[in-house]
């Protein structure tokens, strides 16, 4: 078996590659495995960039990558933080029918002892 003397270099498709390869791939009644042969790309290859897709890793634009991940970073910890006010105005919720409950019962009391 002859020795290579130089390594395949493996090529670097672009975003904007992957995205238009998905998204022809996503027509319905398209299969995967005919946009990846009139691409000349393995069919593994474009399976992969779909579960990439979508899992929000491939967009047109890196920015809008980026952008998303800090847009979900901050709606996670406004979520975070809802959460945990609305855990806290539940229990001043629960405080404030337990001392309803007790004037209640306080009042009946007074009456009571009125009558007598």
């Amino acid at each position: 078996m002859p020795r290579y003397t130089q390594y395949k270099r493996t090529l670097k498709y672009s975003q904007e590659f992957k995205l238009s390869a998905v998204e022809m791939s996503l027509i319905e009644g398209v299969k995967v495995g005919a946009v990846a042969k009139r691409l000349d790309i393995h069919p593994y290859m474009l399976s992969r960039w779909r579960k990439e897709y979508r899992e929000g890793l491939i967009v047109a634009d890196k920015r809008k990558k980026i952008t998303n991940r800090r847009k979900e970073a901050k709606e996670l910890t406004k979520l975070q933080q809802l959460e945990k006010e609305n855990a806290q105005l539940k229990l001043e919720v629960d405080l404030l029918k337990k001392w309803q409950r007790f004037l209640a019962e306080e009042r009946k009391k007074d009456i009571d002892l009125s009558k007598d």
